[in-house]
């Protein structure tokens, strides 16, 4: 029986090779683009170009009709700002430093489009995410494993998948490199073939993410006291969304060594700063935990933890969780550990679980 896939097209080059990856597996494929947000949502001049900006939509298009497959567009701007802007401007409110690259993931791109695949009669998703699916015979899960090109590896954003999602969703290009992609689009004579990749959050394209909460959600930033860890003043910050753990630029401090920030209080309105030793942690609580390899931790387990995207894996150990937190010890203090941020569980090539930094 023919597989039938929804493929997720961005417009860009990884989800257009997918989509050729599954045709050329003798699967019968539909494209999907997701309209999440239009510029002026976002406080752009209409002519910017975005991720979800009409161009891309054309794109998307563009590649669907020379692979002759059809292509659907689909509008979750609602869910987008409720589940990704609303709760990435809540975090930073709050004082925490989120990812909402995992919340676009975990709720839209494999919850939302999955319910569109049911209702048009799909077997599965699919997405240019460079990352492998596998199913461990011996236990029955489904298993989320590391891209063969380590440079693009993307399961920390993934590390939110359930069961149900994995079981669903293909990765075409797990088992390529970016270079290879490239050549594919090329070969077939694909018009993203050199298109470049995105970069920073798709719906604050500048990076000045407190800019984007001030001015376009509306929300109002209060200046406070700068002070040391021991609490004593010493200048005064513009607004607690301005800073994140481990910032050391734009603190405009006079000192006689580089300050970071490594802490914030929210109650006192204040934004604690110190020497670069005081931003090493031993230890780290996580909550909202989502395990994939297996169903519990009953006992302490040893694995491989990275606190952010880009950063190596350190070797921990994580402890069996008590009333949905879990304990993680290093094996050596790690720099800027930020709550908000998502930390993610490896075995080797596989990923263990997730959660986000408390």
């Amino acid at each position: 029986m023919t597989q039938s896939v929804m493929i997720a097209m961005s417009g860009g080059v990884d989800s257009s090779v997918a989509a050729v990856l599954l045709l050329e597996q003798g699967c019968r494929v539909v494209g999907a683009t997701l309209k999440l947000f239009s510029n002026d949502d976002i406080g752009l001049d209409p002519s910017s170009r975005t991720c979800c900006s009409l161009s891309d939509v054309e794109d998307a298009r563009s590649v669907a009709y020379r692979l002759n497959i059809d292509h659907f567009v689909f509008n979750f701007g609602d869910e987008f700002n409720r589940d990704v802007i609303a709760r990435f401007a809540e975090a930073y409110l709050q004082g925490r430093t989120p990812n909402p690259c995992i919340d676009c993931n975990r709720f839209i791109k494999f919850d939302k489009l999955l319910e569109r695949a049911r209702l048009l009669g799909v077997d599965h998703i699919a997405t240019g995410h460079y990352a492998q699916v596998a199913r461990d015979e011996n236990t029955g899960r489904w298993l989320l494993k590391k891209s063969a090109d380590a440079s693009k590896d993307q399961t920390y954003v993934l590390a939110a998948l359930t069961q149900e999602q994995l079981s669903r969703t293909l990765f075409p290009l797990g088992g390529l490199t970016k270079g290879a992609v490239r050549a594919i689009a090329a070969e077939r004579g694909l018009i993203n073939a050199k298109k470049p990749d995105s970069q920073d959050i798709c719906f604050v394209p500048d990076g000045d993410y407190a800019a984007f909460i001030e001015n376009v959600l509306g929300y109002k930033s209060v200046p406070g006291n700068f002070t040391d860890s021991a609490g004593r003043v010493l200048g005064t910050h513009k607004g607690i969304i301005h800073y994140t753990i481990g910032q050391r630029r734009g603190l405009g401090l006079a000192a006689d060594r580089p300050k970071y920030v490594i802490g914030k209080d929210l109650a006192a309105n204040t934004v604690v700063v110190g020497d670069e030793e005081e931003l090493y942690s031993p230890a780290m609580t996580v909550g909202d935990l989502n395990l994939i390899a297996v169903e519990s931790i009953p006992a302490p387990m040893r694995a491989t933890v990275k606190t952010r995207y880009s950063q190596k894996e350190t070797p921990a150990t994580l402890y069996p969780p008590e009333n949905g937190r879990m304990t993680v010890v290093f094996d050596r203090p790690q720099r800027a550990v930020t709550s908000g941020q998502a930390a993610v569980f490896y075995d080797g090539d596989t990923v263990l679980g997730g959660g986000t930094i408390v």
